[in-house]
C-alpha cells in the first residue's frame, strides 16, 4: 500500500489564492507517483502545477526522481511554483 503524499506547508495558500483569482483547483497532492499536487484551469485553460515549499532548504525543493519523470513524459502545461505569486503568474 502507497503512504499518502508529502502536503506542501504552502499548499493551502496557493489553493486559496487561485481560487479567489477565479480558477478551479482540483488537489492531486495524494496521488504519488509524480503527479503533479495541482490540477487548475481558468478561462479555457487548463495546468498543472507543482508545489514547492520556499521554506524548505533548496535540497528539499528539487523535484523527485518520479516528479522529474512525469514531468519529461508530460505533453500539457506544467509548472514548478513557490508561492502564490509565482501561482497566480501562471494564470496569465
Amino acid at each position: 500500500m502507497r503512504r499518502a503524499g508529502r502536503i506542501d506547508g504552502n499548499q493551502t495558500l496557493i489553493v486559496r489564492a487561485l481560487r479567489e483569482a477565479g480558477a478551479s483547483v482540483l488537489i492531486l497532492s495524494d496521488m504519488g507517483h509524480g503527479v503533479p499536487d495541482l490540477l487548475v484551469a481558468k478561462a479555457q485553460r487548463t495546468f498543472l502545477l507543482e508545489l514547492k515549499d520556499s521554506a524548505q532548504k533548496p535540497s528539499a525543493r528539487r523535484l523527485t526522481d518520479d516528479e522529474r519523470c512525469f514531468h519529461a513524459l508530460w505533453r500539457g502545461e506544467i509548472y514548478v511554483v513557490e508561492t502564490p505569486e509565482e501561482a497566480l503568474a501562471r494564470l496569465g
